[in-house]
């Protein structure tokens, strides 16, 4: 379910398989690998559930930064974690 009331999707299992493994291969080709950090800045929506699976399956940390927060905040919560990869 998404922020918007009525705003919400329908998935199996096999299909968020794949877009986990399909977005894994990705993190895998932008260099992540096991214990790096990931940052993730993305609304809710199925992307993010995604993204966050994605580096849990390569064993990579991730971050979740809500949405909301300015740029600032975002650099700061970026170099703290000390991240290799920004998603958005």
């Amino acid at each position: 379910e998404g922020n918007e009331p009525g705003d919400s999707m329908k998935i199996t299992y096999r299909e968020l398989l794949r877009k986990v493994c399909q977005f894994a291969n990705v993190l895998r080709s932008q260099g992540v690998k096991k214990g790096d950090r990931v940052s993730i800045y993305l609304p809710m929506i199925l992307e993010l559930v995604v993204a966050m699976l994605a580096c849990a399956r390569i064993g990579a940390l991730h971050s979740v930064v809500f949405a909301g927060f300015s740029a600032d905040s975002l650099c700061e919560r970026i170099l703290d974690c000390g991240c290799s990869l920004l998603i958005t």
